[in-house]
């Protein structure tokens, strides 16, 4: 367990936990990437608490007012300056989370913290950029449009059925029986469903 209480190590578990973290917030699903970036941070969370008498209380801090600035670029604002500061926050905040033995000089070694930090700024600027931008999209397909389209049923329709609309196949159903193979019109959508008729 000792080598927990090594600032080098407690220092890359924190900053591995929290890419896994922001991982987890741009792909959820799985629960994987959240369990781990959980586990990775009750460890470096341990070696911060056992080491807590060197710990610097004002990087502390800065690493936790950088979670405000990255939830407002992820969630509310879309902004990359937001997305900035949030970077500059849990950069400066974690190199500088043990007390220095010269105010200016932080105790991770300088090729880790360095490597670390180009490493970690650059995915977390390259994807919190295309998360944005994903997010400003406009929706790629307006479902509205489907109403009035031709397509094509591919199976029998009456209760239930699937056609062929705007190159996609949809569930759908008519008030009369359908044909494999006929034409047919969208009348109504109702959420994924398409209601349909003989064109």
């Amino acid at each position: 367990m000792e080598i927990f209480l090594n600032p080098n190590v407690v220092y890359l578990l924190l900053v591995l936990g929290l890419f896994l973290g922001t991982l987890a917030l741009f792909s959820p699903g799985t629960g994987l990437l959240e369990a781990g970036a959980l586990l990775i941070l009750f460890a470096a969370g341990w070696g911060v608490y056992n080491n807590s008498r060197d710990i610097n209380l004002w990087a502390v801090l800065v690493l936790a007012l950088g979670v405000l600035p990255f939830l407002l670029a992820m969630r509310k604002r879309r902004s990359v300056i937001f997305l900035a500061i949030a970077i500059v926050a849990f950069e400066l905040g974690s190199v500088y989370l043990f007390t220095p033995s010269v105010w200016w000089k932080p105790e991770i070694n300088p090729f880790l913290a360095g490597l670390t930090i180009i490493s970690t700024s650059l995915f977390l600027w390259i994807a919190g950029v295309k998360a944005i931008e994903a997010e400003r999209q406009p929706p790629s397909h307006d479902l509205s449009t489907l109403i009035g389209q031709v397509g094509e049923a591919k199976t029998f329709i009456h209760a239930e059925g699937t056609v062929q609309v705007a190159g996609e196949q949809w569930s759908a159903w008519s008030d009369e029986p359908i044909p494999v193979g006929i034409p047919v019109r969208v009348i109504r959508r109702e959420g994924l469903i398409l209601k349909v008729e003989i064109a």
